[in-house]
């Protein structure tokens, strides 16, 4: 046992030292790293990714969680017996005929680390010998059992890291969109005078001419041809931008037309980044599934790798397609209006009428690609390219180049499109208000509702001429209300 070195008896104190010594100094580091990164972001007003940033702490404690158990049970797993029947059946690589049942409980044992390679090695023998005597064989192994472990490590980490970079790449492509902003906010919209003194011949305008004309019309499915093309180039115009923005602003804030959109988009999909940077409990319900459907023949990794690639190109074109139905609905409506061309938002555009879930879909297409990329590099760097898991090469290219294109299309055109187009639903994000400007409207709201509320002696006065307090207009009270519920939760 001294010579193995199995154990902490006969480990010399020094090692354990050092060792435990590297372990703390490392997390400490990240922690006080993720630590500082949630002050600046409070510092600098970011609650929706402080938030996030709370997300992925949640994440990483869930995947602290998994490791423990793992490590706890896993010599318990490990004496678990089956069958030798049932060993055999579902397997994700073919049993070489002189293969023992030894030999597929240390498979690919020599990837490890020296010491760690005969640490598990030792501990699969013992199990093995456990279960043989049985005439058995074990449910898993522990050198199976800590390949699971990595991969579910590995998993969490491509996943979260992926999600920001689509996040980081698609705010660059929508940041690039604020000298539109700035044009719009220069241009005067009065939504009740000056506007009215122009006509707008509609079939001229850029918005119409770019969405409607020779598409939506004349032929239903031709405009959802050019809808799935337009994703790839120019997704969104300078027409499209101005118009759909003006759309929302008469919509939801008519007495504010120099409404910043751009800063309202912005803090809308940080707002959702918290949503897509998790890994929910149905997505571990397809990882699972895949996992029990990764047996040899086949090529379940690479039939999967088009569910994401399918998601985005549906999604990225109902959301050009929605822009066509806004510039379809004013163009049948209309040949000339009184003042600037207004769409008219609506949750009738989007699937079932819910524009959120838009994001969810996203969600799983973010989650779906990194799971594919996750198990390639996984496989790669725990068994090698030439392994049976792998895959021929002939799947394994087009595996590839399917993630990289729907990462990159996810980030510069899917995201920034929907971060565009779900504002042109029937009702706003609660992300419109900036967190000092909800806290001091929940603070007004208190003491208005008070004052509304009063008593019959201070009614009557104002029922007398005495001027009293001023009744608030209860959409604002309940909209704010609704703010002041969020903030206590």
């Amino acid at each position: 046992m001294a010579e193995g070195g199995t154990t902490l008896e006969y480990t010399p104190t020094w090692v354990v030292a050092v060792v435990c010594s590297v372990i703390v100094f490392i997390s400490l580091a990240v922690e006080r790293i993720l630590h500082f990164i949630g002050k600046y972001l409070k510092k600098k007003n970011q609650k929706p990714l402080f938030e996030a940033l709370q997300k992925i702490k949640a994440e990483l404690m869930l995947l602290g969680f998994i490791s423990l158990l793992l490590t706890v049970f896993q010599g318990r797993i490990a004496k678990i017996c089956i069958p030798k029947d049932m060993a055999n059946q579902w397997l994700p690589c073919q049993e070489k005929k002189d293969q023992t049942v030894t030999h597929i409980q240390t498979l690919f044992s020599s990837f490890l680390p020296h010491g760690t390679g005969r640490h598990l090695l030792a501990e699969a023998s013992g199990t093995a010998s456990y279960c043989t005597a049985k005439g058995k064989v074990p449910l898993l192994s522990t050198t199976a059992l800590h390949h699971l472990h990595i991969f579910i490590f590995v998993l969490a980490v491509v996943h979260v890291t992926f999600c920001a970079l689509t996040i980081l790449f698609g705010s660059t492509k929508i940041h690039q969109w604020k000298s539109w902003e700035d044009y719009a906010k220069n241009m005067e919209y009065d939504p009740e005078g000056v506007v009215r003194t122009k006509i707008t011949q509609v079939q001229e305008h850029d918005f119409i001419r770019n969405r409607f004309l020779g598409f939506g019309k004349n032929s239903e499915l031709l405009g959802w041809v050019y809808s799935f093309f337009k994703q790839f180039y120019g997704s969104v115009t300078k027409s499209d931008y101005i118009t759909l923005r003006l759309g929302f602003i008469m919509t939801h804030c008519r007495g504010n037309p120099k409404f910043n959109f751009h800063n309202y988009m912005m803090r809308a999909l940080e707002a959702d980044f918290k949503k897509v940077v998790g890994i929910s409990w149905y997505l571990w319900a397809f990882v699972v599934i895949f996992l029990l459907l990764n047996f040899v023949g086949w090529h379940t990794y690479f039939w999967i790798a088009f569910i994401p690639f399918i998601l985005l190109l549906a999604v990225g074109t109902k959301l050009e397609h929605i822009i066509t139905q806004l510039a379809q609905e004013v163009a049948e409506r209309h040949v000339a209006v009184e003042g600037e061309l207004v769409v008219q938002p609506s949750d009738n555009h989007f699937w079932f009428n819910r524009p959120r879930l838009i994001l969810r879909l996203i969600h799983i297409i973010l989650f779906q690609n990194s799971f594919e990329l996750a198990f390639f590099f996984w496989i790669w760097l725990q068994y090698g390219f030439q392994s049976c898991m792998m895959g021929q090469v002939r799947f394994i290219i087009p595996r590839l180049v399917i993630g990289v294109f729907v990462q990159f299309v996810c980030s510069y055109s899917t995201l920034p499109l929907y971060a565009f187009v779900t504002q042109m639903g029937s009702s706003y994000k609660k992300a419109i208000f900036e967190e000092h400007i909800r806290e001091g409207l929940v603070g007004w709201a208190r003491k208005a509702k008070k004052n509304n509320k009063g008593n019959a002696v201070k009614r009557s006065a104002n029922r007398s001429g005495q001027v009293g307090p001023k009744e608030e207009s209860p959409l604002v009270l309940e909209m704010v209300e609704a703010y002041g519920k969020e903030s206590a939760v």
